[in-house]
């Protein structure tokens, strides 16, 4: 007699398990389908393009915190220089991917607002730049170097020509680190065939 009845407990057990382990699966999420190598590689790709790294630490390190300018511009090469004074906020966005400014002083009197972002770029393998302000409609991008020897970023690009629509100034901006609190920003343009600089900001970390 013990034969027949463990065998009846042995079916009724599996009659009670099997529902359940059937409902267990449906309940489980399904596993993800494995990636392609290709899929894979894309990943590995951009994992690595937006990793922040020793370039962004360093801009965030010598750039960040808050600065008081005086800008000095040159409208003409042979006429004396225009002077004004400025604030500029910097901080570090995006999970320190850029370091983003934040700039309010003045320009020939008038107010004067901009903003604009510092980064570095993982794929180009370029130093990036954009500005843009309440004295024009644009955008400005440049990007460059970094010479560690001379502690200068060097930028190139293009602004637009406001006096011939639909043309482009080349631009070189330098920014020289001097010191923790202080740095140079400078600005060259073509001038009758000559690349004169047309503008300075001196920055120095406020206390």
């Amino acid at each position: 007699m013990k034969q027949p009845i463990a065998a009846t407990l042995l079916a009724l057990a599996m009659t009670v398990a099997l529902p359940l382990a059937a409902q267990d699966s449906k309940e489980q999420p399904a596993a993800a389908p494995q990636m392609s190598a290709e899929t894979k590689a894309m990943m590995e790709a951009w994992t690595k393009a937006a990793t922040p790294g020793e370039q962004h630490k360093q801009l965030a390190e010598e750039f960040a915190g808050t600065w008081t300018t005086k800008q000095t511009m040159w409208m003409e090469p042979s006429a004396p220089p225009m002077t004004e004074t400025g604030k500029s906020v910097n901080t570090p966005v995006f999970g320190g991917r850029q370091v983003r400014m934040d700039f309010t002083g003045q320009f020939m009197g008038a107010p004067f607002e901009g903003s604009g972002y510092n980064g570095y770029d993982n794929t180009l393998g370029k130093y990036t730049s954009t500005w843009t302000d309440n004295m024009s409609t644009g955008v400005m991008l440049s990007k460059g170097d970094y010479d560690a020897a001379t502690k200068t970023y060097t930028y190139r690009g293009e602004m637009a020509d406001p006096m011939n629509k639909g043309q482009m100034i080349p631009i070189r901006q330098t920014v020289r680190v001097v010191d923790a609190d202080h740095h140079v920003f400078e600005m060259y343009e073509p001038r009758a065939g000559k690349e004169v600089k047309t503008m300075m900001i001196e920055y120095t970390r406020a206390k």
